[in-house]
């Protein structure tokens, strides 16, 4: 099959796992865009508003205690939020990890790596070294080399195919 492909540019359905507070995210989601990408953005959930944030449950939410915020995270708003980034996880062929970030963006990187599929770690400003980033398929420090890690083209040398393109998805 990889000696029929001569270059292979694929419009992806990308998940990208970030932080709120990460100035870098909406350009992200726009160049990717611009480049035909299907990206899910969690600041901007296909279900509508503007994505989730503990204080829509309760403006104390930075003070719960464990057990309250264990209770909440069946919350009905917590339960679809989760729900849409879980179906996105799902559907998406790769993973954008752009940092800085924290733990919710990182679990997500964890479940794509874990479920075979492409993670690529966005790393614009060094902070420190992570060993485990060996874990994902590329680490890429500006978005043009961001955005040629997202085709594949053996013809140009282009090394490995991604685990999704190696071994199939799984599930599928």
């Amino acid at each position: 099959m990889l000696k029929l492909l001569n270059s292979f540019s694929f419009a992806n359905r990308i998940y990208i796992a970030s932080s709120w507070r990460n100035p870098y995210y909406p350009k992200v989601v726009k160049r990717l865009r611009q480049e035909d990408h299907d990206v899910y953005d969690f600041r901007n959930p296909p279900h509508g508003g503007t994505g989730f944030h503990w204080t829509d449950i309760d403006e104390n939410a930075p003070n719960w205690t464990f057990e309250q915020y264990a209770e909440e995270l069946t919350h009905p708003l917590s339960e679809r939020q989760f729900a849409a980034d879980l179906e996105a996880l799902q559907k998406s062929y790769t993973c954008v990890l752009v940092l800085p970030c924290g733990r919710s963006a990182h679990t997500e990187a964890g479940w794509m790596a874990g479920a075979g599929k492409r993670v690529i770690a966005y790393i614009l400003k060094m902070v420190e070294p992570e060993l485990m980033y060996k874990l994902f398929d590329k680490v890429v420090g500006n978005l043009e080399d961001l955005v040629k890690s997202l085709e594949y083209s053996p013809a140009e040398g282009g090394g490995h195919p991604p685990r999704w393109l190696r071994y199939g998805m799984p599930g599928a």
